[in-house]
């Protein structure tokens, strides 16, 4: 799959995955009680460098740093790019 971001270096592009709005129970959550998550799916990766490896595949689900990043929109759609260092692990 093609996309139209391709990050340098050992940076990665990620799509948030959205809010929790039901609990468990059926309950509707309000917008300020939504659970907001630091969770993505990476959407691309860049060819890492040296130094720095990268381990961290498209389509893996990952948890990141709460202010890390670059906020960009493109196509539409809201992506994060971040630098693979800041992704703090990735979910089994």
């Amino acid at each position: 799959m093609s996309f139209g971001i391709k990050p340098l270096g050992s940076r990665v592009v990620i799509k948030k995955i959205e809010a929790v709005e039901k609990t468990a129970s059926g309950l509707i959550l309000t917008g300020q009680a939504k659970e907001v998550p630091n969770m993505a799916e990476v959407v691309a990766v860049g060819p890492g460098t040296e130094d720095e490896k990268i381990e961290v595949s498209v389509g893996d689900k990952v948890i990141f740093a709460q202010y890390a990043g670059t906020d960009v929109k493109y196509d539409g759609m809201d992506y994060i790019i971040i630098s693979q260092r800041d992704i703090l692990a990735i979910m089994a």
